[in-house]
């Protein structure tokens, strides 16, 4: 009997050479479309470019619903000309960002100044369980102002959407910086 347990006490601790090791942290893996942006072409006071695979819808009063399908998400454009209210166009602007004050971690804020074109903006990345995650507002400081948000079709969960926000949020950069004022 004594030579059984001395048996099974050597086999338990011989049988297991292998080093037990962690297994190596997994990540999502996402894959996008590669991007290609063509002009917006509609008659509107703006143009910009704007992601090819994405689905336009044309609203009135010259806004605009740019829906990335694939994604459940849209950027929402609402324009609105300056009758000598910029100032309380973009203080309308930057209420509806602070709103999401309540949900969000951060809003970190990006100026856009581009004299040549007269644009003029701010985009607003809000990170957290907020609503919008990206918001934005350009103008001529003139004639034209143009409010973006960007809207997921889901509950918010900021870790499971920030790819999707990456991915659109270039496109929006590549809004702002091709957008040029009709005359």
């Amino acid at each position: 009997m004594r030579n059984i347990f001395l048996l099974i006490f050597i086999f338990s601790f011989t049988s297991c050479k292998d080093d037990v090791l962690p297994k190596p942290k997994a990540y999502l893996g996402l894959t996008y479309p590669k991007k290609s942006y063509i002009n917006l072409n509609l008659e509107r006071p703006y143009s910009f470019d704007v992601l090819k695979n994405t689905t336009i819808i044309d609203e009135s009063n010259d806004w605009l619903k740019i829906k990335y399908p694939n994604l459940k998400a849209s950027i929402d454009i609402t324009y609105r000309p300056v009758k000598n209210n910029l100032k309380e166009l973009l203080t309308e602007a930057e209420k509806l960002v602070f709103k999401h004050t309540v949900k969000a971690e951060q809003i970190i804020p990006k100026d856009f100044i581009n004299p040549q074109r007269r644009v003029f903006g701010s985009m607003y990345e809000i990170t957290g369980n907020a609503a919008s995650q990206i918001q934005f507002h350009i103008t001529d400081s003139t004639k034209n102002f143009i409010k973006g948000s960007l809207y997921f079709y889901a509950k918010p969960n900021y870790d499971s959407i920030l790819p999707a926000v990456d991915y659109v949020k270039k496109d929006i950069l590549q809004l702002i910086e091709s957008l040029e004022w009709k005359k």
